[in-house]
């Protein structure tokens, strides 16, 4: 049986805070401390998360740590932020439930971290396929590109959100991913133009200044300088941890995942570039004849380039910047701005061009990642937004987050409740009625339509006349003065009247986390979030791919003069929708709380943390859930854990679970009003019951072990013995066996000893009878052998007489025949001989010098042959040369390749064309004819000019074509095909000029060793029109030789001519210029200089040999 550990195993302090005794902030503070200083940064309220943020890396988060915690019950191990969300998942595919998890908690505290977790332990728990993890990798990769544009380095944190996200990630019946959406809220986009001492603005902005290559910024036209822009704070420019260059090169990736095209990011980075050109721009005050100040802007070089990257005319966006226009029904004014006007137009652009920006990213991200079946879809929101904010200087943004905050606090009260009242309903146990502080009283104060400060607000910026903060503060206080969560010195009521911590331009609101002092200045400005409309139609007109998206309201074919909503009004109605959303889901909570303000591990200040307790309502959230029973739990589970307290249900209960509990509480005599028994859970009143139980099981688990221990030594003592008396039985067999073997041999070893010594005695008397008879036949033997020997010697010699008697006679008869024949042989051998010595003597010769030729070599260019060795030998020395070099050529010949063949073709044409003619030929014989010394198949610069000729390319390559005005070069692509050449733009690849090959009449040179040649144009032809070309090159023999090869193959042309003269005419459009080739010195180095003497005269100077 598997054995389950639980949340009560090892605790260090409380895993659930509804189980603290006793409960007060102290003790609630005193418990945190204690599990963080033991790396337990995770604590349960009921269902509720809180996660300290560690501030550094844990070894928690392994895949390991997954599989531990995948589709376990929520309360069986130690709390994890892996539970709540294997909980959420497991509901959401086994239960048919949409879930929703909701991460609050102010700036610093870790909410972005904890969002990424939560996806990250969905995406590893659920299915796997490549579409679902295409789908994954999109919904993780969406989080690095929002954070580069939506995240920046705050006072409290390195890496602070500046805006909310609320994402819906979809997955269909199996639980495996679709798609998602992502919702964002109110970003942060002051910041765009201004920053808190000792912050940054948002991460791209230095992401891209420090991580795009060379090419990139020289093409967005920025410097890597931090100081040169003025939107971008200098004294925390660089932040310890954080690598820009690396993060941006993490971004280029994850928008190549999430589906963005190369031209999108392009346009992305192109409208960063211009935010950051945008807050260079500065003015300057002109004075008019009216007496007023007109702005007119002081260095143009930053709008220009800015008009530049935005594809706007700079005229359009300068008035724009002087002047603004004012419709009212069919009458349009126009008024000057002043500088401060101006400033603020200007940082106004920038602001809502940035944040449009940002909400095209979300968009255009949205559209690569929703889920594209159209069946219903499984639903889990994942809401990371800012927590609650109290500053020293709070504005409009604090007051929005707060707002936000207040509903979040109203939906987490109500959802509680609801949760509660449905699990007592369902187990059918009484519900009692809880009293908690409602903060709809906070809530209406800000979102009445009738009397709310955003209603308030909102009419006061749409009222004519003069409006200004002020204003608005006054009427606050007129129509707020009673009510008891809103304070200001300025009210009837009279006992703020004093109270010097409140100033004259602010108010204060009494919210559920504490009291918040807002600084009534900006309200009206940032509510209204104007652009004016000369700048939208300016941005409408600009020629960039995103600017008509961004900036729809600059159509001058749809002016709309109905004033747009206000900034307070749409986030009002963005949160309206998200509070509806979230009602329609199972809520699941993640309250993160950082340790300390200074960023670092292993710090815990107590009144930071309790602060934080305070406002997220966190002490009253556990009272709520322990107002009726503070602890339950599944009656299995109960009865597992417990069964060992009572002799009844150990070690086996066999009937249904509840009677076991009931019987196991009965026998622990628990008092009955401290629990109740549920449907399917026992409920628990107070925690000192659950504690006792613990304190009882945790006794009689020693109990067991020591039970457990004394059976265990029992048996493992009686095994012993066994074995021990199973291996004496064995021993004692091998050892009878073993000396039963040795008896056996001893007396086999004895009984061979005999029988060797019979068997020797034996043979030893066969063999002294057979040696005295082998004596007796030897004895014979030799008195026959000497007798026989005798009679051989005797007839030996007889032999030997009659042998030396016959020679005789044989020699004699010898000799004469000899005599005999000599004498007729005399007459014949000096007639014969002198020709049979010379033919001998010529055959020698002969093979001799043959034998001397095989020491020539095959190669063509080897010119050495033997000497002739006599003189009547030279014909046939000669022929045998030529017909040997002949032989070897053919040879040589048959190796080549058509390619081979062709080179060496053109080679040999060159040379009779230049050879002794041309100085340059000869330092070009040993360099091949490569034709293409661009490689335009392959360079993905020319592909667009490959694709344009419609024939193969014969040679391509870089010349300089002749300007007759200075002499000086312009470089130019110089592209051959069979039927024309061209002249192409280097940079861009535009075809300059395309000239058929039958309208060249001629190629002029010189003859010194410089690179210049014309092409002569036939008079009357449709290419004559602009002239001839002078044109200079490297590689001018192999472009001569192929005009001069392609002329001579083609039979519908005449060839063309060959003028090689260091004097020559071009024609330039309607006159003729001599070029006339000097030798001297140039000045520029070993190179041939062109210059112009007149109008009639261009002089190359060529260096001396």
């Amino acid at each position: 049986m598997e054995v389950k550990t639980s949340l009560l195993d090892n605790m260090i302090g409380v895993g659930d805070m509804v189980l603290l005794e006793p409960l007060n902030e102290d003790s609630f503070i005193v418990n945190l401390r204690n599990r963080f200083d033991h790396n337990e940064i995770y604590t349960y309220i009921g269902s509720v998360v809180i996660s300290m943020n560690p501030y550094r890396s844990l070894p928690i988060y392994t895949p390991q740590k997954v599989e531990e915690y995948r589709n376990r019950n929520f309360y069986e191990l130690s709390p994890h932020i892996y539970a709540l969300a294997d909980e959420a998942y497991r509901s959401l595919r086994d239960q048919d439930k949409d879930q929703c998890i909701l991460i609050t908690g102010e700036s610093g505290a870790g909410k972005t971290e904890a969002s990424k977790l939560v996806m990250s332990y969905v995406a590893a728990v659920c299915g796997k396929g490549q579409e679902v993890n295409k789908v994954k990798e999109q919904l993780l990769q969406s989080n690095p590109v929002l954070e580069a544009f939506g995240n920046a380095k705050t006072m409290r944190n390195d890496n602070s959100s500046r805006f909310g996200k609320y994402m819906d990630i979809e997955f269909d019946f199996k639980g495996d991913p679709l798609g998602g959406v992502i919702s964002n809220y109110l970003l942060e986009k002051s910041r765009v133009c201004k920053q808190p001492r000792g912050e940054r603005n948002f991460h791209i902005f230095y992401q891209l200044l420090s991580g795009a290559s060379d090419d990139t910024l020289m093409k967005l036209k920025l410097d890597r300088d931090f100081s040169k822009y003025n939107y971008l704070s200098l004294d925390s420019a660089n932040v310890n941890g954080l690598d820009d260059a690396a993060s941006f090169r993490t971004v280029r990736n994850a928008m190549q995942i999430v589906g963005f095209m190369e031209a999108e990011v392009q346009s992305v980075l192109e409208l960063v570039a211009a935010v950051l050109k945008l807050g260079n721009i500065e003015f300057k005050p002109e004075s008019r004849v009216n007496g007023f100040d007109e702005s007119r802007v002081k260095d143009k070089n930053d709008l220009k380039e800015m008009c530049e990257l935005l594809g706007i005319e700079q005229s359009v966006l300068e008035r724009a910047f002087s002047y603004r226009t004012v419709e009212a029904k069919m009458e349009k004014m126009s008024t000057t701005l002043n500088v401060a006007q101006a400033y603020y137009a200007r940082d106004a652009l920038a602001k809502n061009l940035y944040s449009r920006l940002f909400s095209w990213l979300v968009t255009r991200i949205n559209e690569s990642i929703k889920a594209q079946a159209k069946t219903r879809h499984k639903v889990m929101g994942v809401l990371d937004i800012y927590g609650f904010e109290i500053f020293e200087d709070n504005s409009f943004e604090q007051f929005i987050i707060n707002y936000c905050n207040e509903k979040l606090q109203q939906i987490f009260i109500e959802l509680t409740l609801r949760e509660e009242q449905e699990e007592y309903i369902r187990e059918d146990i009484e519900w009692t009625n809880i009293e908690y502080f409602n903060n709809a009283i906070i809530c209406d104060l800000i979102e009445n339509n009738q009397n709310g400060i955003l209603a308030m607000l909102d009419e006061e910026c749409l009222r004519p006349g003069t409006v200004t903060d002020d204003t608005f503060l006054d009427k606050l206080n007129t129509i707020c003065a009673e009510h008891q969560h809103f304070e200001s010195r300025l009210n009837k009521n009279s006992k703020f009247l004093t109270d010097h911590s409140l100033p004259h331009s602010c108010f204060r609101i009494q919210h559920y986390a504490g009291k918040v002092l807002y600084r009534v200045e900006g309200f009206v400005d940032k509510n209204n979030d104007l652009l004016y409309r000369d700048l939208s139609q300016a941005m409408y007109k600009a020629t960039h791919s995103l600017m008509r998206q961004l900036f729809p309201e600059g159509n001058p074919a749809k002016v709309n003069l109905k004033r747009p909503p206000t900034a307070g009004f749409q986030f009002k109605a963005s949160v309206g929708v998200l509070m509806k959303n979230l009602q329609t889901k199972n809520p699941n909570y993640i309250r993160c709380i950082k340790p300390n303000d200074k960023k670092v591990a292993h710090i815990f200040t107590d009144s930071l943390v309790c602060h934080q307790v305070r406002y997220l309502g966190l002490v009253e959230n556990v009272r709520v859930r322990r107002a009726g029973y503070a602890f339950r739990q599944p009656y299995e589970s109960c009865l597992e854990r417990y069964k060992m307290l009572c002799k009844k249900t150990w070690p086996h209960w066999r009937g249904p679970a509840r009677d076991g509990v009931e019987v196991l509480l009965t026998d622990c005599s628990v008092p009955t009003e401290e629990f109740a028994y549920g449907r399917s859970k026992i409920f628990i009143r107070n925690p000192r019951t659950l504690f006792t139980l613990e304190e009882r099981r945790r006794a009689c688990l020693e109990d067991l072990a020591t039970l457990i221990q004394k059976i265990y030594r029992g048996w493992k003592s009686r095994t012993h013995f066994l074995l021990l008396k199973k291996s004496q039985v064995v021993v004692a067999a091998w050892y009878r066996r073993y000396a039963q073997q040795n008896k056996y041999q001893k007396i086999k070893s004895a009984t061979l000893v005999m029988q060797s010594f019979v068997r020797g005695w034996k043979a030893r008397n066969i063999l002294r009878q057979l040696k005295y008879e082998k004596r007796c036949k030897e004895a014979v033997t030799t008195i026959a052998a000497y007798w026989h020997g005798t009679q051989a010697r005797m007839e030996l010699r007889r032999l030997k007489t009659e042998a030396r008697n016959k020679r005789a006679v044989s020699v004699i008869w010898a000799y004469w025949q000899g005599t005999k024949v000599r004498r007729e042989y005399r007459k014949f051998f000096r007639a014969n001989a002198g020709k049979k010595i010379y033919d001998f003597t010529i055959q020698r010769i002969m093979q001799k010098y043959f034998l001397g030729l095989k020491t020539t070599t095959m190669s063509p260019m080897d010119n050495t042959w033997p000497a002739k060795p006599y003189g009547f030998l030279e014909g046939a020395h000669t022929q045998l040369r030529r017909i040997f070099h002949l032989w070897r050529c053919k040879k040589y010949r048959g190796q080549f390749t058509e390619e081979k063949k062709a080179v060496y073709e053109e080679k040999l044409e060159a040379s009779e064309i230049f050879k002794d003619k041309k100085a340059l030929y000869p330092s070009s014989v040993s360099q091949p004819f490569k034709g293409d010394y661009l490689e335009i198949q392959k360079n993905p610069k020319y592909q667009k000019l490959n694709s344009a000729m419609e024939e193969k390319v014969l040679l391509a390559d870089l010349v300089n074509k002749i300007n007759r005005a200075n002499g000086k070069g312009s470089p130019r692509l110089f592209l051959l095909t069979k039927s024309n050449f061209v002249l192409a733009d280097q940079k861009t690849g535009q075809v300059k000029a395309s000239v058929p090959l039958p309208d060249l009449a001629s190629v002029s040179v010189s003859t010194q060793s410089d690179g210049f040649f014309a092409l002569k144009l036939k008079e009357g032809s449709a290419s004559a029109s602009k002239g001839d070309f002078l044109l200079s090159s490297e590689h001018l023999i192999e472009i001569i030789t192929k005009l001069h090869r392609i002329g001579t193959t083609a039979a519908d042309r005449d060839q063309i001519n060959i003028d090689i003269s260091d004097e020559f005419l071009v024609q330039f459009k309607q006159d003729k210029v001599c070029v006339k080739f000097i030798q001297g010195g140039p000045k520029n180095g070993n190179s041939a200089a062109c210059k112009r003497k007149n109008n009639r005269l261009l002089e190359v100077s060529v260096p001396s040999p």
